[in-house]
C-alpha cells in the first residue's frame, strides 16, 4: 500500500510541474494582463508572442519545454529511490526493471495533462506541445530531436504553428514505433500525440476555413 501511494504522490509531482501556467504568469507580471482574455486565449508561447513580446514568449517556451525534461528526468530517480527505501516494500513480482518505463511513461502523461489541465486555472492551460516536446527529448532523444526538425521544417515552410506542431506529433508517433522504444513509451507517444492533436480542434477548423493566422500575424479573441 504505501508504495502506491508513493507512486501516486510521485505522479502528482509530475502533474503540478506541468500545472505551473508559465504563459498567464507572464502575461500577469510583464503586462498585467490575462492572456486567457486576449489573441487566441491560449497560455502558449505563440500567444504570449501575439500578446506580450518575443523575449517572454521564447522564455515561456523555454520554461513549458523544461517542464517536460524535468518530471521525466525526476520519474528517472524516484523510483529506483523508492525501491531503495527500507521502508517500502513493491508488489512481489513487480521489479524496478519492469516498472520503470511504465513510471516514466506514466510521468511523461501526468506533466502533459498538467500542462493542459492546470489545477491553477481551474483546470485549463495550453495544448501541450512544448511540454511533449520537452518529454520526448529526455525521454528518447532521437524521437524528440525527430518531431523538433519536423516541427522547424514545417514551421520554415507554413509560418502555422499549429499545423507545426501537428504533424510534429505525428512523426513523433511513427518514430516512436518505428525506432523499437519500450511499450510503455510508445502508449505514451501515441496517447500524448493524439491528445495534442485533440486540443488543436478549433486550429484545424480553421486551418480547413484558411483563417488560421501565420507566425507574426495576430487576429481578435476567439
Amino acid at each position: 500500500m504505501v508504495f502506491w501511494i508513493a507512486s501516486v504522490a510521485g505522479l502528482a509531482v509530475a502533474y503540478l510541474l506541468g500545472s505551473a501556467p508559465t504563459g498567464y504568469l507572464a502575461g500577469k507580471l510583464l503586462k498585467g494582463i490575462d492572456i486567457r482574455q486576449h489573441g487566441s486565449r491560449s497560455i502558449g508561447a505563440t500567444n504570449v508572442l501575439r500578446t506580450v513580446g518575443k523575449w517572454p514568449a521564447l522564455a515561456v517556451l523555454l520554461v513549458d519545454v523544461l517542464k517536460g525534461v524535468a518530471a521525466i528526468v525526476f520519474a528517472r530517480w524516484f523510483w529506483p529511490w523508492l525501491y531503495g527505501w527500507p521502508s517500502v516494500t513493491p508488489p512481489a513480482g513487480l521489479d524496478l526493471q519492469t516498472w520503470a518505463p511504465w513510471a516514466v511513461g506514466l510521468a511523461g502523461f501526468a506533466v502533459v495533462l498538467g500542462h493542459s489541465r492546470s489545477i491553477w486555472l481551474k483546470f485549463a492551460g495550453g495544448k501541450s506541445a512544448a511540454t511533449g516536446l520537452g518529454v520526448l527529448l529526455a525521454m528518447s532523444w532521437p524521437v524528440g530531436l525527430g518531431a523538433a526538425a519536423v516541427f522547424g521544417a514545417a514551421l520554415a515552410i507554413s509560418r502555422i504553428v499549429s499545423l507545426s506542431s501537428m504533424l510534429a506529433a505525428l512523426a513523433a508517433i511513427a518514430l516512436v514505433c518505428g525506432l523499437g522504444q519500450p511499450t510503455p513509451y510508445r502508449l505514451l507517444v501515441i496517447g500524448g500525440g493524439l491528445y495534442v492533436i485533440v486540443r488543436h480542434r478549433a486550429n484545424i477548423q480553421r486551418l480547413l476555413a484558411r483563417t488560421e493566422p501565420r507566425l507574426g500575424q495576430s487576429r481578435p479573441a476567439e
